[in-house]
């Protein structure tokens, strides 16, 4: 009987540290969260060479008319057939990748300062339909 009461107190006593989180009492605050900067695209590389795609896996594109890199060409009716690249209101640049504001006072997401894009014309990851409607598109990829 002595045994059984020896052994529930080191369970008790063990599982009250790990509920604890490793803080003695529990009175401890939790260490403090890294900030998220995560990229917002990512490299795939393709029978045609690398690519940049968007977390979905959906291929991203440049537009040849987006030269100063702080703003987009593509406005307006532009935007039914070139998607932005969304970023948050408090996104962040992150490496190559850059935030840049719109026209319409929305935020977008750029790749060394050139903005990115997805194509409607794309209906599943990997898809690049979007290359071929026009010269002035172009896939985006990372040594650009």
């Amino acid at each position: 009987m002595f045994r059984c009461l020896i052994a529930a107190a080191a369970v008790a006593l063990s599982a009250g540290h790990a509920l604890a989180n490793g803080h003695g009492g529990g009175d401890a605050p939790p260490p403090p969260k890294p900030e998220a900067t995560t990229a917002p695209a990512k490299v795939v590389i393709t029978k045609h060479g690398p690519k940049l795609v968007d977390l979905k896996g959906m291929t991203l594109y440049t537009y040849e008319r987006d030269t100063t890199g702080k703003t987009s060409n593509c406005n307006g009716k532009c935007t039914e057939s070139w998607v932005p690249l969304p970023a948050t209101a408090d996104a962040k640049a992150v490496g190559d990748f850059t935030v840049i504001s719109r026209n319409d006072g929305s935020r977008m997401w750029a790749y060394r300062y050139r903005p990115l894009y997805t194509s409607p014309a794309d209906k599943a990851p990997g898809e690049a339909n979007g290359n071929a409607t026009t010269l002035q598109w172009r896939i985006a990829r990372p040594e650009n």
